[in-house]
């Protein structure tokens, strides 16, 4: 009998893979701080190949989600300890063969299945703690989605604080941002068993969801601090000048990437 499941480990059922087949679906809230810093700082995160985006090449965007997610199946809707999870993620942009994209630099996750999926599509997760003001419709714990609604997020990793933000809603807009406007470019690394310095995994890629919703689009004023860390390089994008801030909610859904090289 051959083993099953979609990652590790795969076994007779394939019942034990940490993360089910594709498709995924996922439904959530994001606050998003845009800021610029140097350019230099945001050239060095970019491998041989990858030159920094022609306009705006220091814009970074620091996102905050709160996610829900499941299969096709829908079963981990109804054991909710399967399905939500929270991450925290650097984006910026850079150019490739005549095109802008969108490059996940850094991100942290609660969730050990979120973890994986993201070493499947690129992402360069790691374990951390995230926290974010959730708005209300009844009571006064929370801000209400209106000008002037605040809202606070956190990061951490390794009991360490990486980052803090805060956000005033000012305004209804179309898009929450523009650092994180692209298609995604990242790459999939598995340094071969030897050891020896190699790779036997080596690919860059592309993906984008579909059936892409978006509600509750809201601008706002901004502000972030960044915290240096033994383990982590995130305090280098020193803001210079911030952009803005945004929260909105989002749903989408994903199946499968392509291999560019």
């Amino acid at each position: 009998m051959s083993v099953r499941g979609f990652m590790v480990p795969r076994t007779a059922t394939g019942r034990s893979s940490l993360v089910p087949n594709p498709p995924w679906h996922y439904s959530g809230e994001m606050l998003t701080v845009e800021w610029r810093t140097d350019p230099a700082r945001v050239a060095e995160l970019l491998p041989e190949g990858l030159e920094p985006a022609p306009e705006d090449p220091g814009a970074v965007a620091l996102i905050w989600a709160d996610w829900q997610s499941c299969s096709d199946s829908l079963d981990e809707l109804l054991d909710p300890v399967r399905s939500q999870y929270k991450e925290t993620f650097v984006v910026v942009r850079c150019f490739w063969r005549g095109e802008v994209w969108s490059r996940c630099a850094y991100i942290w996750v609660d969730k050990d299945f979120a973890m994986l999926r993201g070493y499947h599509q690129g992402y360069p997760k790691k374990l951390g703690e995230m926290w974010m003001t959730r708005p209300v419709t009844v009571g006064k714990a929370g801000p209400r989605l209106e000008a002037g609604g605040r809202f606070g997020a956190t990061v951490s990793s390794y009991g360490r604080r990486l980052a803090e933000a805060r956000i005033t809603l000012t305004e209804p807009v179309d898009r929450p941002g523009f650092v994180n406007g692209h298609p995604m470019l990242h790459h999939r690394w598995m340094p071969r068993i030897e050891s020896d310095g190699t790779d036997s995994l080596a690919e860059l890629v592309t993906m984008r969801g579909y059936d892409g919703e978006v509600a509750d689009v809201w601008a706002a004023d901004a502000e972030v601090s960044l915290f240096d860390a033994p383990t982590e390089e995130l305090s280098r994008l020193e803001p210079v000048e911030m952009i803005g801030g945004f929260y909105h909610r989002v749903g989408t859904s994903w199946r499968q990437g392509i291999t560019l090289s």
